[in-house]
């Protein structure tokens, strides 16, 4: 629907220009769109091949397991569910991890391992469990520590000091974090009673 939506809004703007005798406008918007466009994939690039090449060899060198080790009891906690020392606890903290540093990219296929483990465990299988739920909840409100694309769009536009945002980054994801948290076990709480 939002294609079609994007398609229509795009669509109007050219047959508007035809009949105001602005296709110059159009032309000029969309050379700009395109090298923007390449500015910004140039700019950000560099940064995500930096923190996932860390991440990988951070996952090489089994660090990601260490920590997986050390965030399991607050792992354990949040997924009374899970056997400890399933599969599916490493993959959450692998997920949480790529997520800290901001790397939605590489925390992507963690995520995707994650729930399909989780679905292995769920004994009703068109029903979402309750730690699909709340692993859902804490990689949307994901802490994030080092917002990497938003850092590398403020050096793209030239900002004078593009790491200024990180507190506000932390704190609010880390609201986001333990309201989502919250709210699920309120629900969860509520929905078992």
């Amino acid at each position: 629907m939002v294609n079609i939506i994007w398609t229509l809004f795009i669509a109007c703007g050219i047959i508007y220009s035809i009949f105001t005798n602005n296709v110059e406008v159009v032309n000029n918007t969309i050379m700009e769109s395109s090298k923007t466009s390449l500015d910004m994939i140039m700019q950000i690039f560099p940064v995500l091949a930096l923190w996932m090449g860390l991440m990988n060899i951070a996952e090489k060198s089994k660090l990601l397991d260490k920590f997986s080790n050390l965030i399991s009891p607050v792992l354990t906690k949040l997924f009374p569910e899970v056997p400890r020392g399933h599969e599916s606890l490493s993959y959450i903290a692998s997920n949480i991890i790529a997520n800290v540093f901001g790397l939605g990219s590489a925390a992507t296929p963690f995520g995707l391992k994650a729930m399909d483990s989780l679905q292995k465990l769920n004994k009703k299988k068109d029903t979402a469990s309750r730690s699909m739920i709340t692993f859902l909840i804490i990689n949307t409100s994901g802490v994030t520590l080092v917002p990497t694309t938003i850092i590398s769009m403020r050096m793209m536009y030239k900002s004078v000091n593009p790491t200024s945002i990180l507190l506000a980054c932390i704190i609010g994801t880390a609201c986001s974090t333990i309201g989502g948290i919250f709210v699920d076990r309120i629900f969860t709480k509520w929905y078992h009673h």
